[in-house]
């Protein structure tokens, strides 16, 4: 008689300290759904083992939206699809106010954005010019999303002081070619092994939901695993008009709970992060399943191009569950 994944999970995952592969992981997926609850309540126990109750709080901000030459498929801010977002730049008084207006919810991490294959000098400089400004400005960890790198930005990046980079994957490596076809997925791969050996942590996810199949969802969480990120975003398409996936179909409640529940089990050590697209598919009651079933932290406010909860909304639920915010000196 076949051994319960979830019996095999509570040894390897719990016990051990040691991650699903992809063939642990699909098993998990495609759980039924009366076995949700034992799939999450495990999750929960390994991410309290191995991670602690304290959960992470960060806000984004993009220093430059739109205009993008890139053709992820999921993306507005892409400058070759017909989405109403169109290039603008932030300037560094309105990053510091954002950086600020971020600390006081209590967040530990500021993320400055751009949408851009990679930075050219000008972003550089101006990346430079905010982080200056922000640590003169307000006590908070500071991190990057700037695209593709080359070793010398990634040694510049981390002599100014950033804290974090975040660079997704975005899927399954045998997927990426049907969401993006200007750069593959070995091209952010190399950027992330980079930032791992510069010594900045590391923030590698993706979103769910783009068409993937249950086993290319548990490819990725394999291959998020073999990476082994500091933090793992975990979006959900949330479908942008204008974009290739518009018509997409939203991922339901209980496939994202699932998935949720797997990728701590692919994860155990790994800051699990709510982000985009959690409003749409889980609303208020699954957002506080997914707290309960793996998930360790959360993007406040809104994201790039979309709206989120309100930083209340989050910050009572963490209250109410007795999840202490992870406190500053425990992120440097």
């Amino acid at each position: 008689m076949k051994t319960d994944i979830l019996e095999i999970a509570r040894v390897r995952v719990l016990d051990e300290g040691r991650g699903l592969d992809a063939a642990q992981a699909l098993e998990c997926l495609t759980l039924p759904d009366e076995r949700l609850p034992d799939l999450l309540a495990l999750a929960h126990e390994v991410r309290m083992k191995w991670c602690g109750p304290e959960v992470e709080v960060e806000g984004i901000v993009s220093l430059k939206t739109g205009g993008c030459p890139e053709d992820c498929h999921f993306c507005s801010q892409s400058g070759q699809f017909s989405s109403p977002v169109r290039a603008a730049w932030l300037d560094i008084p309105s990053l510091v106010r954002a950086a600020v207006e971020t600390a006081a919810t209590g967040a530990t991490e500021f993320c400055i954005v751009a949408a851009v294959r990679g930075p050219d000098r000008r972003l550089m400089d101006q990346v430079r010019e905010g982080v200056k400004a922000i640590r003169e400005a307000v006590d908070i960890n500071v991190a990057c999303s700037l695209g593709m790198l080359t070793q010398t930005q990634v040694d510049e990046l981390a002599e100014m002081g950033v804290h974090r980079y975040n660079h997704n994957l975005e899927t399954a490596r045998s997927h990426f070619p049907r969401v993006v076809t200007t750069h593959t997925w070995e091209e952010r791969w190399d950027t992330c092994l980079m930032i791992r050996e510069a010594g900045m942590e590391l923030c590698c996810g993706g979103i769910v939901g783009m068409g993937e199949t249950l086993e290319q969802r548990a490819e990725f969480a394999a291959q998020l695993g073999e990476l082994e990120p500091d933090e793992v975003p975990l979006n959900f398409l949330n479908p942008r008009p204008g974009t290739p996936f518009a018509d997409q179909p939203l991922v339901s409640g209980s496939e994202a709970l699932k998935t949720i529940g797997t990728f701590r089990l692919a994860l155990p050590r790994t800051i699990l992060r709510y982000a985009g697209g959690r409003e749409l598919t889980l609303g208020d009651l699954g957002t506080r399943d997914g707290m309960l079933g793996g998930v360790n932290a959360v993007i406040v406010g809104n994201y790039l191009t979309t709206l989120g909860r309100a930083p209340e909304r989050d910050l009572e639920l963490l209250a109410d569950l007795k999840m202490p915010i992870k406190a500053l000196s425990q992120t440097l």
